[in-house]
Formats: C-alpha cells, sequence, structure tokens
C-alpha cells in the first residue's frame, strides 16, 4: 500500500483528501476507512466496485488495492446484456457499493457489501498489511468493446505507480495541487489519473459529480489548482465564455487545465486561449497503456498535438507492415508502438487477445495513426480502424479534416471517415452538424474550405449533415453509428 500511496501510511495528515460535494475525508480518516474495509476483501478473488461518482467509490478502490485484492470498476450506466458479460468474465466474489444502492439483476448472485463511510472512519486507527508486488493485479478495466464484447485490460500495481509519477514529473504535479474534475470513476481518465493522482501526490481532489461551468469557476476561485476534463467539456466551456468573465477569471488562475480521452478541436483550444490567456494541455493514453505522452507543463502547448513520451514510455511509429519509420517529418503517419512498465498485463481470459496485441518483442499495437515533429511532438490522426483513410495513394487521418471543418463558422461538429470508392479506394466523408439547420454551410463551400486549408486529396468527397454526433460517455464519437445513417 505504501508504495502507491505514500500519505496514506504511518499517520496520516488531517489535511483534505477527497471531496464530493459537500462530503468529504482527510487522508487521515481516508486511511481509517480503507484500512477498516480492506480485511473484509482479503480474502476475496476479485471485488466488483459499483464506481458511482461518490466517496463510496473511492474508499471501496483505495480499501481493494490495501487489500491487494484487484478491483473491478463497473459502469452504473452499462445495459444489461454488457455488464453481465463483465461479470461473468470477471467473476467477482463480492460487490462493492454505496448503502441504499439498487444494483442490477446481474449482481445479484454476488455477496454485496455496503460501504457505510461515516462508520468505517470511526473505527480507529490503520492497520498495517505485507507488501504487494509491483506486478500484482490491482484493477481489471473493461474496455469500451466497439468490435465485439468488452475486454478486461489487467492493470498491474507497477504500471498505476509508473503512469503517475511520470505525469507528475510532466506536469509538475505536488502534494500541493488540488485537482477538480466531473469524469466517471469506471474509466482510467477519472479512476486512475482523477482519484488514485491526487492521493499518490498527496495532494486533494474536489469530483464535481456533475460537470456545469459554474461548479468548475466556483472551485477553481477557491483553491483549485487543475481542471481535468474531456472535449465535450471544454467546449462548453468555450462555449460559455464569451458571456462568463467569472469563468474565464478562474481558468486564467488555473496551474493546469488538462483534456484527454479524445481530441480536443484546435478551434476550442484557440477560443480558450483567447478568452483566458491559459492553454490547455493534452495528453494521450488508453486503457491497456494508462498514459504514454503529454504536452510538458514546462513545454509548448503546442494545439492538437499529444505532447512528447512520457518518462519510462517508449514510443515508434510503424508502417502497415510493422516497419518502424526512419524520419519523423511531421507528415509521414505511422501506427502508434509503445513499450514500457505503464503496459497492462493480459486481458482477462484472453490469451489470444493479448497474444495479437503485442509485437514478439513486446511493442504494444495501439491502433492509433499519427504523425511525429521533428522534435518528438505526436499529432494523432485516428484510429485504424476508423480513421486511417487510404484515398487515391495518400494516407488520411480523419482528425485533421475534423479540425479544419471545426474552424468553419457554418460547422459546430464534425466527424470524418472513408467509404469505398471505385476510383479513388476510399473517398472523404464528412459528417456535419451545422451552427444554423435552417441555413447549413453548402458541400462544395466545406470541400473548398478544406483544400484551400490543407491538401486538395484531403477535402470532403460527400457531406452528410445530422442534428447530432453519437457519443459514448467519455465525448468519443462513435464512427461505427454513424455509418448506420448511411
Amino acid at each position: 500500500m505504501s508504495s502507491l500511496f505514500p500519505a496514506l501510511a504511518g499517520t496520516p495528515a488531517p489535511h483534505p483528501a477527497l471531496r464530493f460535494g459537500d462530503r468529504s475525508l482527510t487522508y487521515a480518516e481516508l486511511a481509517t476507512a480503507a484500512a477498516a474495509l480492506a480485511p473484509r476483501l482479503r480474502d476475496a478473488g476479485r471485488v466488483a466496485v459499483w464506481a458511482t461518482p461518490t466517496l463510496e467509490t473511492a474508499v471501496g478502490v483505495v480499501a481493494a488495492l490495501l487489500a491487494g485484492v484487484p478491483a473491478v470498476p463497473l459502469n452504473p450506466k452499462s445495459g444489461e446484456s454488457e455488464l453481465g458479460h463483465i461479470v461473468r468474465d470477471s467473476a467477482p466474489t463480492l460487490t462493492l457499493t454505496a448503502p441504499g444502492t439498487e444494483l442490477p439483476a446481474a449482481l445479484g448472485e454476488l455477496e454485496r457489501v455496503d460501504i457505510d463511510v461515516e462508520e468505517l472512519r470511526g473505527q480507529g486507527g490503520p492497520h498495517a498489511f505485507e507488501d504487494i508486488s509491483p506486478d500484482s493485479p490491482a484493477l481489471v478495466v473493461y474496455t469500451s468493446g466497439t468490435t465485439g464484447p468488452p475486454k478486461g485490460a489487467v492493470i498491474p500495481r507497477r504500471a498505476i505507480a509508473t503512469t503517475l509519477d511520470a505525469l507528475a514529473d510532466a506536469w509538475q504535479w505536488t502534494e500541493d495541487d488540488v485537482l477538480v474534475h466531473a469524469l466517471p470513476l469506471f474509466h482510467v481518465h477519472g479512476l486512475i489519473l482523477g482519484i488514485l493522482g491526487p492521493l499518490r501526490r498527496g495532494g486533494a481532489v474536489r469530483h464535481l459529480g456533475r460537470f456545469d461551468t459554474e461548479g468548475v469557476a466556483r472551485e477553481l476561485s477557491s483553491g483549485a489548482t487543475m481542471l481535468f476534463g474531456v472535449p465535450t467539456m471544454y467546449h462548453r466551456i468555450a462555449e460559455a465564455l464569451p458571456t462568463d468573465p467569472a469563468l474565464a477569471k478562474a481558468l486564467a488562475g488555473a496551474r493546469l487545465l488538462v483534456s484527454g480521452s479524445a481530441a480536443l478541436p484546435v478551434h476550442d483550444h484557440e477560443r480558450i486561449a483567447a478568452a483566458t490567456g491559459r492553454r490547455v494541455i493534452e495528453r494521450y493514453g488508453m486503457t491497456e497503456t494508462l498514459m504514454n505522452t503529454s504536452v510538458r507543463a514546462d513545454g509548448e502547448p503546442r494545439a492538437g498535438t499529444v505532447g512528447v513520451p512520457l518518462p519510462g514510455v517508449e514510443l515508434r511509429l510503424v508502417e502497415d507492415d510493422g516497419t518502424p519509420l526512419t524520419a519523423y517529418d511531421g507528415e509521414s503517419v505511422g501506427e502508434i508502438q509503445v513499450r514500457g512498465p505503464n503496459l497492462f498485463t493480459e486481458y482477462l481470459n484472453r490469451p489470444d487477445a493479448t497474444a495479437a496485441a503485442f509485437t514478439p518483442d513486446g511493442w504494444f499495437r495501439t491502433g492509433d495513426m499519427a504523425v511525429r515533429d521533428p522534435d518528438g511532438y505526436v499529432r494523432i490522426v485516428g484510429r485504424k480502424a476508423t480513421d486511417l483513410i487510404k484515398s487515391g495513394g495518400y494516407k488520411i487521418g480523419a482528425g485533421e479534416i475534423e479540425n479544419a471543418l471545426l474552424e468553419h463558422p457554418g460547422v459546430r461538429e464534425a466527424a470524418v471517415t472513408g467509404e469505398p470508392d471505385p476510383d479513388l479506394g476510399e473517398r472523404v466523408v464528412a459528417w456535419i452538424v451545422p451552427a444554423d439547420h435552417q441555413s447549413p454551410p453548402p458541400a462544395d463551400e466545406l470541400a473548398s474550405h478544406v483544400a484551400t486549408r490543407l491538401a486538395p486529396h484531403k477535402r470532403p468527397r460527400t457531406v452528410h449533415y445530422l442534428t447530432a454526433l453519437p457519443r459514448n460517455d467519455m465525448g468519443k464519437i462513435m464512427k461505427r453509428a454513424l455509418r448506420t445513417h448511411d
């Protein structure tokens, strides 16, 4: 335990650790509560955590880590089929949840342990537990399952520790930082970075519960120093800034604004910077790798990039045949492969998928396509399966076209895909949510707009107009769903 959270070892301090709404725990109270719960978990093979944005979820995960028992965070919004698959696949022996929570039928066969924070925080001092191997599994986090049932990525303790320490180096993250966010706690972003990150540093986290710009302004104006969010949140911030001087002032006073889980459009970067004088920085990671790259706090916050590899992370771009790119020129597209202590151990119960995910010499195939500038900055251009378009002999990344489209004043949202074309192989297709649905920008105008900003071969050949883009709970556009609109 001490290797993950030094601030909870020994005699923890009485300063703030966690706050959810008007409920909070100091480090001393968190250590007491988690240590009181941990003995009830020690004989469990795995524990499911009903991961609502509450103190109970945070205490449950910390207790499981204290006990050395892998935790499986569950999305409370999961459908019956998906939840049933995760429970069968991970086979937890009990479920941790807040008292009074109504759990779905998929969890009905499991022993239930209610986390009564008020009772646990009064149960005496912390208990000592033996050291736990850094290679022991800490969490089993299920992927989004866009190409089949979700797979459980087994994340070892060493991956959590090395990722959070690398981010501390990149972001100059210390015990004096207070993080505010409203991210869900069943993903890497909200749980590992957003809860375990502050706890490893000895700092504090304030969770908003539900995102709103008023909450962001309030917390950043009253001691919070860092904001974590996804592009949807920063888009709402950008929309609100022109008429909300209090929000602009609060953001201007923040030490660090971080966006992740999907690309933040350059247009929103620029709007936030213009209104606040502060640049949002981006980082890049995924469930299986935790964090791979980031713009550094002391580096250039270059909009549209995810920065440079974190300490300890090896990163390369490869051709379709696996040959590494030999020169980084900011234009050549390759698949990102990474290697380092930040990687997951395996897909639970899926040795075939685990083997297929790695090269023989240990590089993880991310499936993400990128270009890399000569100075090492990485720019993601999309997923290999959905965002790499091969048109007329060119490799085209959807992301840069989406950014170009979003610079058009008549475009509110944009997504780009490829579809078969008898002449080009694939043609570029744009899916547009117009700023004014009564008067959408013409397709030829959008094509010309892209061609003059990027290159003629990157212009959309087909344009579809929608009222909204389909997104998942992290704000990522679900491009496979777009194709059903055709």
